[in-house]
């Protein structure tokens, strides 16, 4: 293996790079492997869609799964294919500091917590437009809907062309960049198109385990090839060892414009505007297993993929010091990390590492189709068809989401080839990134945190601030160079005037362009006459009360270990238990109940919520209505575990 690269010194990094993966390519055990996990990801589909029975199921898996559960999801959410890449490609230049923007949830996720999370679970909304309709109004909602579609596509492309750049050296010259494309989205469309966000979330429970062992393992493998970390360490040069990058002396990359990109409009906009990180939250059983899977994926999941995603990066720079026939200076930094995988691993460890980034892909492509099918069925679907006074059964919707998903698959093939165009992958996500995600960030956070911040306020930051962050674009110096904190517009090694000054700050501009948009509006009109009960954070305890439909009922109760029957002449949502047990639960009637499976390792597959409705006198069994029976997916003889919620 080593033989075969030490062939290609004569040649530029990346032709070193398709050279080696082409051979791995050859070798039927690679391909046994990548097809073979293909395989198990359209069996994930296939097996959960038969829990698919209402767009409940669809899109938010019946709200009824373990904070655990969703822990991984999110990891394997947010640790996309273009991770990897862009994360070891800028780790390869920069070092430590390329991942960097790691560190960024930090400052938000308790605003996140305790703001928006609960806001849009108690007042059930089901889309992010959604929230704008009762915020505000429904020409802001359609507005809403107009940028977050585009960013979703956009973001499908990105996911896309990332798994197309890491095949295509595999592949070779008999693949084109779109044929791979193409292949990668019919496999990743069919399995969301008919398995749902049950099928999203277990598919990504595998996934996420697979993309942190793969990472860990290839940076274990690393270490084991300098001769330990201390080797390694010693290698690197200080400023290579830096945990954030320069300032603003690097136009090509510095701290102050990744934090307002990456940070700001990149870490509020994942959190807050990401349909289908929101989702996810929305599947959770409660919004107190929603804070424990937010708050483990701070505190643990983030940090170690961190290292998964960049650890090639900073492998490859240790190899190029070490030996630069084996890695080359001139090295494409987007193949560091299909040239660092290949140099460590067998061919069929090489087929393993490539299924681990395609898990990637798949994590980030299926939860992004799920949530573009969810906010077009009922962001501009249901809308149309109430405005022609038709009425739809949740079956045609649980159809047209279908349709909606595999549409949405072709149209991010079309999104892949324009982000093709740029020079590598960590500038096409961050220009994607700063431009589509300041309009809603500053609509979501105002409307929020901001009781003032009216109708025109959010109009305002939509309209105006888009025309705002067109004419940044047309005139950077003029508009951007004032507040980019001393970011250089000449490249220093040239002394030319950067064609694409401001590549990372430009989103601070964007970011003021469209909230001061808003608060200025806001300020000079009047305030909206609407009753935003629920809506802001300042009345989450309304928000909690509307959610139940009455005062909530916080004494503390032990859950109950029960059998169940069927009693179908209980009213929709209605379960009754014993005197007894209704003690020990500290529940009364109209209280708020969740029942689940007592295997806890299915993380509430076969659950449900259900009200507390009078009592019955037949012992420790829990009588379940109809509907409550169908949607908890419960097995014959299986002891269920019965809770208060409140």
């Amino acid at each position: 293996m080593l033989s075969l690269l030490m062939q290609h010194v004569a040649q530029s990094g990346s032709d070193a790079a398709a050279a080696a993966a082409a051979d791995a390519g050859s070798s039927p055990i690679f391909w046994f492997i990548v097809l073979g996990y293909f395989a198990v990801v359209l069996g994930f589909g296939s097996y959960f869609a038969r829990f698919n029975k209402s767009t409940s199921d669809f899109f938010f898996g019946g709200r009824r799964f373990s904070w655990w559960l969703i822990t991984m999801s999110i990891v394997a959410t947010g640790v996309g294919s273009h991770s990897f890449l862009k994360y070891s490609g800028k780790s390869f230049e920069h070092g430590f500091s390329g991942s960097m923007a790691y560190m960024n949830d930090w400052f938000f996720m308790p605003l996140f917590i305790f703001g928006w999370l609960p806001i849009i679970y108690y007042m059930k909304v089901r889309s992010i437009p959604e929230y704008f309709e009762r915020r505000f109004n429904a020409k802001v909602r359609a507005l809403a809907t107009g940028v977050l579609l585009m960013y979703m596509l956009g973001y499908v492309g990105i996911g896309l062309l990332t798994m197309a750049k890491t095949l295509g050296p595999i592949l070779g010259d008999s693949w084109s960049l779109m044929e791979i494309i193409w292949v990668v989205a019919v496999v990743a469309g069919v399995y969301i198109t008919f398995g749902g966000q049950t099928a999203v979330i277990f598919t990504d429970l595998l996934q996420g385990f697979i993309l942190l062992f793969a990472g860990i393992m290839l940076f274990i493998l690393g270490l084991n090839w300098f001769g330990g970390f201390d080797a390694f360490w010693n290698i690197l040069p200080t400023e290579f060892k830096l945990p954030l990058s320069n300032f603003n002396d690097d136009p090509g990359f510095n701290f102050v414009g990744i934090f307002w990109q990456d940070a700001v409009a990149g870490s509020i906009g994942f959190l807050f505007m990401n349909q289908g990180l929101v989702m996810r939250f929305l599947a959770c059983r409660s919004v107190d297993h929603g804070r424990k899977a937010a708050a483990f994926n701070i505190l643990f999941a983030l940090p170690i993929s961190a290292i998964a995603v960049s650890c090639a990066g900073w492998i490859g720079y240790g190899m190029m010091t070490q030996d630069p026939t084996l890695v080359s200076p001139d090295t494409d930094p987007d193949t560091i990390f299909v040239i660092v995988t290949r140099i460590l691993t067998t061919k069929a460890g090489f087929g393993f590492f490539v299924a681990a980034v395609t898990a990637a892909l798949m994590s980030t492509v299926d939860t992004l189709i799920n949530a573009i099918s969810a906010v077009f069925v009922n962001d501009v679907y249901e809308p149309i068809s109430k405005l022609r006074g038709i009425h739809h059964d949740d079956k045609h919707h649980l159809k047209v989401a279908m349709v909606a998903s595999a549409a949405a698959t072709v149209i991010g093939v079309g999104a892949a080839w324009s982000f093709s165009l740029f020079d590598n992958l960590y500038e096409a996500h961050g220009f994607f990134h700063s431009t589509f995600t300041p309009p809603l960030v500053a609509c979501i956070f105002m409307g929020i945190f901001w009781r003032r911040f009216n109708t025109k306020g959010a109009m305002a930051t939509f309209l105006a601030g888009t025309v705002m962050i067109i004419l940044g674009r047309l005139l950077p110096h003029e508009l951007i160079e004032p507040i980019a904190h001393g970011v250089p517009s000449i490249d220093p090694e040239t002394g030319e005037v950067l064609s694409t000054p401001f590549k990372y700050i430009g989103a601070l501009y964007n970011l003021m362009a469209c909230f001061g948009s808003g608060i200025v509006v806001t300020l000079l009109t009047e305030k909206d006459n609407k009753d935003l009960e629920g809506l802001t954070m300042f009345s989450l305890t309304a928000a909690r009360r509307m959610f139940k439909g009455s005062e909530p009922n916080d004494r503390v109760g032990f859950p109950q270990t029960v059998t169940y029957e069927l009693d179908t002449s209980l009213p929709i949502g209605a379960i009754r238990m014993d005197r007894e047990a209704m003690n020990h639960l500290a529940a009364e009637q109209g209280d708020l109940a969740y029942i689940c499976d007592k295997r806890k390792w299915l993380g509430g597959l076969r659950s449900a919520h259900a009200h507390f409705d009078g009592v019955h006198n037949s012992g420790e069994t829990v009588l379940l209505s109809q509907d409550i029976y169908d949607n908890g997916h419960f097995l014959p003889g299986k002891l269920l575990v019965v809770e208060k919620e409140f």
